[in-house]
């Protein structure tokens, strides 16, 4: 069966992900307005108003309160959807890991922004790592198409009866939050089928005035460590679970994302690239410039964070000759990318090659194709035993030489 041709409209990315949550019939719904988030309150506010979602919308006089309130309804049984940005993920830090620690299957969106210490009302990721060992299933989309569909299987890959844990949608702020592009939104129907085998699992446990269930409560000495565990091992299913979603998605509703990374010609690759958002998109066009001067490289998308692709990634990477890979956050502490620092955990499965960490993109500045096509030609040469650095500031020392 598949699913009915659904209208296309150009909306921006915010508005994606308001549709997509609109139309997965969440109960309760709230979010605190903050740049460059606020247009998905808005927008699901504008269908609240219109009759198009019947949710509860709480007001609330912060984020933090946003994240207590869907974490307190999602115990309950309801389907909660938030959203929120940089300095207001920072500021519901305490109630994400609350949220987690109670196996609440929230679902919220975030508009990435660089976070608090330097004043910059600017894209970057840097709120991802900042929330990376929260306990949260982190993924990251590239495009306001793949904002919209990884929103309706984040709603099934939180309440899965296997998974059971809240699901961070990330993308790009300004760049995907305001941008605007052709979105072909499904029909109310096909994301009820879609989600449909949610209703013939195991009914989850829900907290229920005067009977026997707690939650929050104090975790004492080995119950605590039971609990930690269980969480891991949910954490793990998970990463499977969003490649089957994925693909169960694409056979509906003809559109996949490879679900825990997506590869691009990796192939017959001798070099790979590994980037993640927005950029995604800059790497293929340099890949396919590259490719016709005869230079074998391909591309590693990395789309889901938390829990880490660690086997995914050990497939499409071992045997190359040398990995480029490009972030557009910190890794405090390690003076590196902290994609890179991960990818590098590696190297006993795939392989000693050498593993260059470009840092690019942060507060708002572009990763052009120009930047990549270098980032390749390092990579290559690397590749062939030439001398390399192992860590670039993309905006400082290029800048620098030019």
């Amino acid at each position: 069966m598949k699913a009915k041709k659904g209208q296309v409209k150009v909306i921006t990315g915010n508005a994606a992900a308001a549709y997509a949550a609109m139309l997965c019939r969440p109960d309760v719904v709230t979010s605190y307005p903050i740049t460059p988030m606020s247009e998905v309150a808005e927008q699901l506010s504008s269908f609240h108003a219109d009759g198009l979602m019947d949710a509860e919308m709480v007001e609330v006089e912060g984020e933090n309160s946003a994240m207590n309130v869907v974490a307190a309804a999602s115990i309950t049984g309801a389907r909660t959807f938030t959203a929120t940005s940089s300095w207001g993920l920072a500021f519901m830090y305490d109630a994400v890991q609350q949220a987690a620690g109670f196996r609440a299957p929230v679902v919220m969106a975030i508009a990435n922004r660089e976070t608090p210490g330097i004043l910059a009302v600017s894209g970057g990721q840097q709120d991802i790592i900042s929330t990376r060992d929260t306990g949260w299933i982190q993924i990251i989309v590239e495009d306001c198409q793949e904002i919209f569909d990884v929103i309706v299987m984040a709603f099934r890959l939180a309440e899965d009866s296997d998974v059971q844990l809240p699901v961070m949608v990330n993308y790009d702020g300004f760049y995907l939050s305001y941008l605007s592009q052709a979105v072909e939104i499904s029909t109310r129907e096909d994301v009820d089928k879609f989600l449909e085998p949610l209703k013939q699992q195991p009914q989850r446990l829900k907290l229920i005035p005067g009977q026997p269930l707690g939650a929050g409560t104090h975790g004492i000495e080995l119950g605590f460590v039971e609990l930690r565990y269980k969480h891991c091992k949910a954490l793990e299913r998970a990463a499977s679970k969003l490649d089957d979603i994925d693909k169960e998605y694409g056979e509906f509703f003809g559109r996949s994302y490879g679900g825990q990374i997506e590869e691009y010609l990796t192939e017959d690759a001798e070099i790979i690239i590994v980037a993640s958002g927005g950029a995604a998109g800059t790497a293929r066009t340099a890949i396919d410039s590259k490719r016709e001067a005869g230079v074998k490289v391909g591309l590693v998308k990395l789309r889901l964070f938390r829990p880490f692709p660690r086997q995914r990634l050990i497939k499409a990477l071992k045997g190359k000759k040398a990995i480029g890979v490009i972030d557009r956050s910190i890794n405090f502490g390690w003076n590196c990318g902290p994609m890179y620092s991960e990818i590098r955990a590696l190297a006993p499965e795939i392989g000693v090659v050498p593993m260059l960490s470009y840092i690019d993109g942060l507060a708002n500045l572009d990763i052009t194709r120009a930047h990549i096509e270098r980032v390749i030609d390092d990579t290559s040469a690397a590749a062939n035993g030439k001398q390399y650095q192992e860590v670039t500031w993309i905006p400082l020392e290029w800048q620098e030489e030019q």
